[in-house]
């Protein structure tokens, strides 16, 4: 667990909102840590990820995948495209386009995931198997908020 410094608990605000932004910026900046060696974050890992597992997706299709308006998803994908990770070809009519990984999109997303899996493995030890379920069960019953 060398990613992980014990400094909690830290003052919750009364604002559930603004906890979960805290808590989500925590975990975002946690990951990103552990995958900078990688050079990604750990929004350009899962954007590589979902690439990687549904090859050839247009757009909407990634973004409705990823559970992200295509506006971000667009945003995202700037400097994957720019850094040549992932290309973006004419789709199977004019409106669309279709986003695949290149060679060293593959191998830029194998080596996060190595790291990812750290990353992983220290916040399981961090929570614990009990504290993680519930942990996964309140995020799966918040994000059902908004369909």
């Amino acid at each position: 667990m060398k990613h992980v410094c014990q400094a909690y608990p830290k003052t919750p605000s009364p604002c559930i909102c603004l906890n979960m932004k805290r808590a989500s910026r925590a975990v975002t900046s946690f990951y990103d840590e552990v995958l900078k060696p990688s050079g990604l974050t750990i929004a350009q890992l899962a954007l590589l990820r979902h690439v990687e597992l549904t090859d050839k997706a247009t757009i909407s299709e990634l973004a409705k995948a990823m559970r992200i308006d295509r506006t971000t998803l667009n945003r995202n994908m700037k400097p994957l495209t720019d850094s040549a990770l992932i290309k973006i070809s004419p789709g199977k009519d004019s409106r669309t386009r279709e986003i695949m990984l290149t060679d060293a999109g593959k191998a830029a997303a194998a080596s996060g995931w190595k790291l990812w899996g750290e990353a992983q493995k220290a916040i399981k030890e961090y929570l614990g198997d009990n504290d993680l379920a519930n942990l996964n069960q309140l995020l799966a019953k918040l994000e059902a908020l908004v369909p």
